[in-house]
């Protein structure tokens, strides 16, 4: 695919932006992976059940399936620099829904400003994946997202430690005091519970505000998706659907449920920590872990990608990896059962940056509209999530882990074979 870049770009322009979509990939690993911590913590606070709690999820990642197509309007309309610093802006509102949601205690506004994070970050993904996509050689492509992927994810494994740190403060002690509280005393802790959030949201606000002022200012060239190459514009010759790729189609499904598996492995670990017996002061931390082990993923790709192992030859082998790790979760516990989970972020670390670009090879001017399919496709971490939960509530937490075999296996199939269906169709 041939893009425009302005200004033209050089080595010197090019490790600006990559610099600076570092930073924006930082903070929205950060708000992110928050998540995992809110669960626990808003169970407690607004006494909620397993099926409830995982709205948690549902709310911020359904937010992609519902603003994607919107959020690639944004982008038409704006270019992809200020779509990104939009993006940021819409973030700040959602979590400054936060603080009449604390002083309140009312979970659906929690839930509404975690809708409008996720709205936030669609506009982002839409953005700024393709963005580094292209801003190099195709076949290096998984690279830089892998790149990408450590900032998201370390920003991800320090999230929960700070939240965990503040808002799961002595919570063990807490939970057993409810317990022998009247109903009035109960609503009281309760309600200095909940507040405990308002702070680090705040402080979430001005760093997106700032952040927004910088992208907006920065040097970041824009990039022309509408124009092909010789070759690409051939193959793309009478067509005029998204739906006549079906390697994308297939690209978004698989997209969806790797999401689904990623947000599961970080999202559910604190939780099932707990559901293992073991302190949640001590399950706080598990959400690092399933992280950590996505950066040495991470590591790996940037080292073997492509000099050693193909883009799709390491989704073969992550699936593979996601499957064992499934199983062997599923047949022990305690703490050996717990690692199973977190070792489910090495599996899942190659995932995503090998699916974006073998779902938007050769897509030309559709690129656009498919980087919005794909960032649809991070619904599954909406939906997948809450089907665990609500398995929870009528197995066990361990054995509703189940959900990722099926899921684990389609994203074989996608990496064995799905990926090279670029043709046919109408």
């Amino acid at each position: 695919m041939e893009v425009s870049i302005t200004p033209v770009s050089t080595k010197k322009t090019i490790v600006s932006p990559i610099a600076i979509i570092g930073a924006l990939f930082f903070i929205f690993g950060f708000v992110t992976w928050m998540n995992g911590v809110l669960i626990p913590y808003l169970k407690i606070a607004c006494q909620l059940n397993n099926f409830e709690a995982y709205f948690v999820t549902f709310a911020f990642y359904i937010a992609y399936l519902i603003m994607a197509i919107p959020a690639a309007k944004v982008l038409k309309l704006c270019g992809f620099k200020n779509g990104m610093a939009v993006g940021l802006v819409i973030m700040a509102i959602g979590a400054l829904m936060f603080i009449p949601a604390a002083i309140s205690r009312t979970y659906i506004l929690f839930l509404t400003g975690l809708f409008i994070q996720g709205t936030g970050l669609a506009v982002l993904q839409t953005a700024s994946n393709p963005y580094i996509t292209i801003l190099g050689p195709a076949e290096s492509a998984a690279k830089r997202i892998s790149i990408m992927g450590i900032c998201n994810k370390l920003a991800g494994a320090i999230a929960p430690v700070v939240l965990g740190t503040i808002a799961l403060k002595n919570i063990d002690q807490l939970t057993i005091k409810l317990k022998t509280l009247s109903a009035d005393q109960k609503i009281i802790e309760l309600n200095q519970l909940a507040t405990r959030v308002i702070l680090p949201y705040t402080a979430i606000v001005i760093v997106l505000v700032l952040l927004a002022l910088l992208i907006y200012f920065s040097g970041l060239p824009e990039i022309d998706t509408e124009h092909e190459d010789v070759s690409v514009a051939a193959n793309n010759a009478g067509k005029d659907s998204i739906m006549q790729f079906p390697h994308l189609i297939l690209g978004v499904v698989a997209l969806f449920l790797y999401v689904g598996a990623e947000v599961l492995a970080g999202d559910s670990i604190i939780s099932y920590g707990a559901s293992q017996h073991i302190p949640l002061s001590t399950a706080k931390f598990f959400t690092t872990c399933t992280l950590m082990s996505m950066i040495i993923g991470y590591i790996i790709g940037i080292v073997c990608i492509p000099k050693y192992i193909t883009q799709h030859k390491a989704l073969v082998v992550s699936a593979i990896l996601g499957t064992v790790f499934t199983i062997c979760a599923i047949s022990t516990s305690g703490y050996v059962s717990v690692l199973c989970i977190a070792l489910l972020g090495l599996a899942n670390s190659l995932m995503w940056p090998a699916i974006w670009p073998l779902a938007l090879a050769g897509l030309g001017r559709f690129t656009k509209i498919g980087s919005s399919l794909l960032v649809m496709g991070i619904a599954g971490g909406a939906v997948i999530p809450l089907l665990y939960g609500r398995l929870v509530d009528i197995s066990t937490a361990r054995t509703a882990y189940m959900i990722l075999i099926p899921i684990y296996l389609f994203i074989a199939y996608f990496a064995t074979s799905g990926y090279k269906k670029r043709s046919h169709v109408s």
